[in-house]
């Protein structure tokens, strides 16, 4: 009756599982270092231009893994619907 849960994780389980992973870590270096740049500005340091362009890199992947997560479920729904 519940074979179907006794399974190994399939390779999807373990890619989706990584994303989120990932996906919690990016979010919170990317935190940090937001609120590392309006410390600075808080102290009257007036940071360099350059380091406004630090959260980019994490805001981008942030994105990527995002809609990876949003659109997965509707995959998945379409793949059952095709399938059965």
């Amino acid at each position: 009756m519940y074979a179907h849960l006794m399974h190994a994780p399939t390779k999807e389980v373990r890619v989706s599982k990584f994303i989120r992973q990932f996906h919690r870590w990016t979010s919170l270096g990317f935190m940090l270092i937001v609120i590392a740049i309006f410390a600075m500005l808080g102290f009257g340091q007036q940071p360099a231009q350059l380091l406004y362009y630090v959260p980019l890199l994490p805001l981008f992947l942030l994105m990527i893994t995002g809609a990876w997560m949003f659109f997965q479920p509707y995959v998945a729904k379409a793949r059952r619907a095709k399938g059965a």
